[in-house]
């Protein structure tokens, strides 16, 4: 199917589903898509009981989607490009320290909890899967999706440190949870081969520090020819050009483009910035243009996500690994931040029970279903992939639908 087309019918449903949502469920926008989606699928399976026509050309549509280039080079920096446009700089400087050892020290420890406990809870289901590959599980569902965090946090009513904390670390241990899923996958790929511990370095340091300086040099020159010029139509089309064109110098030269992407639109987004490059006029239209953006493509990811469940194979075992994997992955996550909180916490003032909220409010989404979706078969492709999509559909649905009120329930107790 051409990609003109494919862009045609996600963009179709995601108006047509936007419209339901906004309509009759008043649902957060990622949440109602998704679960609407779901129901037109599921509605799908039952009418192919008696007539399986319509059911056939939606799975020639969803297979015609490569869901992973689609999210991870190309969805995704314009995403964390507009989060980062519109997060607060100032609070994110104060609380870098805490945000930088959740996006780095946390994902570590909860990729290596996670991998450990799966690798003996699927002993359980009689499957024998080895440790390495249990811990590219851990590496691709441990980062927070900051796309689904973003979305639903808007509403939450959370104090503003608490959210800059939640959204600052979704929107850097992406980048980091990537980074760390392939270094683990380049271990998995050649599980004969010896590999240095120089060369896991490089890998690292070459994505990580690689990608922010990257970001930081474009982010540097969009704001130097943004303060040079006064003209809000061809400031707006600089911001597209530093996501495509930052995008394509990261994949070019294998270094990390969410990073780079959350660094640049954290430089051009940045107060001092704005005041001294953006008229009025410029940052009013920069803004509703990555806002829309923003809207856009988290409808049509959501649209994509919930189409998904057609190419799965849905076993009972690998379904009920799922559910198990979700208080696992809870209860990893509330470890792996409870270390760092407890060390900041005499330095800076934190929200009471950010541990907590933390955990609840750290959402998967679709990043996961995408690395997922990257795994070979040797790597246990299919049952991962399911695991993964029940994580992520419980994690936006569940936890999406209940964090506005566990943070006021918890704001109350505390005052």
């Amino acid at each position: 199917m051409e990609y003109y087309s494919i862009a045609t019918i996600l963009i179709v449903l995601s108006g047509i589903f936007g419209y339901i949502n906004v309509k009759f469920l008043k649902l957060p926008i990622t949440i109602g898509l998704m679960l609407i989606t779901i129901v037109f699928t599921a509605i799908v399976i039952v009418i192919a009981q008696f007539d399986d026509t319509l059911l056939v050309r939606e799975k020639e549509f969803i297979s015609s989607i490569d869901f992973e280039t689609v999210l991870l080079d190309i969805i995704l920096s314009f995403l964390l490009f507009a989060g980062a446009l519109h997060t607060n700089f100032n609070q994110l400087k104060v609380q870098r320290w805490p945000i930088l050892a959740f996006a780095t020290f946390g994902v570590s420890v909860s990729t290596f909890l996670v991998g450990t406990i799966m690798f003996y809870v699927l002993q359980l289901f009689g499957l024998q899967i080895s440790f390495i590959n249990c811990l590219l599980f851990g590496a691709l569902i441990s980062p927070t999706d900051p796309i689904a965090v973003l979305g639903i946090l808007k509403d939450a009513g959370a104090p503003k440190k608490l959210e800059t904390k939640i959204v600052g670390e979704s929107l850097f241990n992406d980048g980091v949870g990537v980074v760390v899923f392939l270094t683990i996958f380049a271990i998995a790929a050649k599980p004969d081969a010896a590999i240095e511990f120089s060369e896991i370095a490089t890998l690292f340091g070459q994505e990580v520090i690689g990608g922010i300086g990257l970001g930081l040099v474009i982010g540097w020159i969009t704001y130097r020819l943004m303060k040079s010029i006064d003209n809000y139509d061809v400031e707006v089309i600089l911001t597209i050009a530093t996501v495509m064109g930052g995008t394509m110098l990261a994949h070019k030269y294998h270094l990390s483009a969410p990073l780079a992407m959350v660094t640049a639109g954290l430089i051009v987004g940045n107060d001092t910035v704005r005041d001294s490059a953006m008229s009025e006029t410029t940052e009013t239209y920069v803004d509703k243009f990555w806002e829309l953006i923003d809207v856009l493509l988290n409808t049509v990811l959501f649209v994509m996500i919930g189409m998904e469940m057609l190419v799965l194979t849905l076993k009972g075992d690998y379904i009920y690994a799922g559910l198990l994997a979700i208080p696992i992955i809870l209860l990893c996550r509330y470890v792996s931040l409870w270390l760092p909180i407890k060390f900041f916490a005499k330095r800076l003032d934190f929200v009471p029970k950010t541990t907590l909220i933390m955990t609840w409010g750290g959402l998967r989404g679709g990043i996961s279903i995408a690395l997922a979706l990257s795994l070979t078969q040797e790597m246990h492709r299919e049952l991962f992939l399911v695991i993964t999509y029940v994580v992520v559909v419980v994690s936006i649905v569940g936890q999406g639908l209940t964090v506005e009120p566990i943070i006021k329930k918890l704001s109350k107790q505390v005052s």
